[in-house]
């Protein structure tokens, strides 16, 4: 009676996926096969042409090249500068407290708000950046940091890093509570030092929320639209291109559903093999427990 019960009550969600989440995508897969346009209602199948055009376009290779470039250096930092400050929070220092009571401001910030902060700072007359480079007497550098080819990817970059780090830091940090003081007493009677404390102790008992991180902002960064649309909308000259904003630009611009859809199916190819190498690794791990 209690497993007809606890059928009974999932249906509904079960019904809600199906609507706003399975059926889209089903629906995405199939439009991928057609030229349907968003100016007009009649359209035909047309196998695997938008697929083949998509092989042969330098843009969509650019585009994937900058999601995968973007994603593991964006990953790795806030992985690395998260475990830094997971670390810091850890000790007593003056105004530990204070830091952690506002860590998470940066987090909090809509993604809009975030970007439109940091293209201000980034302006050539008036921004923060530039005045500052000016003041130090380094005017030759003053330029709009998101309009130049050779600093618009970095400061993507960085933009990521300055919402996400608190949160990976917070996290982290909460994940170290959880750690038995009695392993860090054991390890100093050994003779370890702060370092092998860390090492041995720290990350091995973080390691499960550590993978946990790491496998939903590789996801959630090589499906990010917003922050690269809002900032550059994929330039200068598609330096800053990624998947998502490609598929927008192909769908809502050039009005080509079909061959936007066919992009999308293929970045779902893409991370559905990344997920199946994360399933299968996690299992063997867990069977050599």
């Amino acid at each position: 009676m209690d497993k007809k019960k606890g059928y009974f009550l999932i249906i509904p969600a079960i019904v809600i996926m199906c609507i706003f989440t399975l059926y889209p995508l089903i629906d995405g897969i199939r439009v991928s096969f057609t030229d349907k346009s968003m100016l007009r209602t009649e359209y035909s199948y047309t196998s695997f042409d938008n697929y083949r055009k998509v092989f042969t376009d330098p843009i969509f290779w650019i585009s994937l090249r900058n999601s995968v470039k973007l994603t593991v250096i964006v990953v790795i930092l806030q992985l690395i500068f998260g475990l830094i400050i997971a670390w810091a929070m850890t000790q007593e220092v003056p105004g530990m407290s204070i830091y952690k009571s506002i860590i998470m401001a940066s987090w909090v910030i809509p993604v809009a708000a975030t970007v439109t902060i940091f293209k201000f700072m980034a302006q050539p007359d008036v921004g923060f950046i530039n005045i500052i480079l000016k003041n130090i007497g380094l005017g030759n550098l003053v330029k709009y940091w998101f309009g130049d080819p050779k600093t618009a990817f970095s400061f993507i970059v960085i933009l990521h890093l300055w919402r996400n780090i608190p949160f990976y830091g917070i996290t982290f940090f909460a994940a170290m509570q959880t750690i038995p003081t009695s392993l860090y007493e054991a390890a100093e009677i050994d003779g370890a030092n702060a370092i092998q404390n860390f090492w041995y102790v720290t990350l091995p008992g973080i390691k499960n929320m550590i993978i946990i991180m790491v496998t939903i902002h590789i996801l959630w960064t090589f499906n990010n639209f917003d922050f690269i649309y809002l900032a550059t909308g994929g330039g200068p000259i598609n330096r800053t291109d990624v998947l998502p904003v490609y598929v927008y630009r192909q769908s809502w611009v050039n009005y080509a559903a079909g061959y936007g859809a066919s992009i999308g199916t293929i970045m779902l190819i893409i991370l559905s093999v990344y997920m199946i190498i994360y399933l299968v690794t996690q299992e063997k791990g867990e069977n050599l427990r």
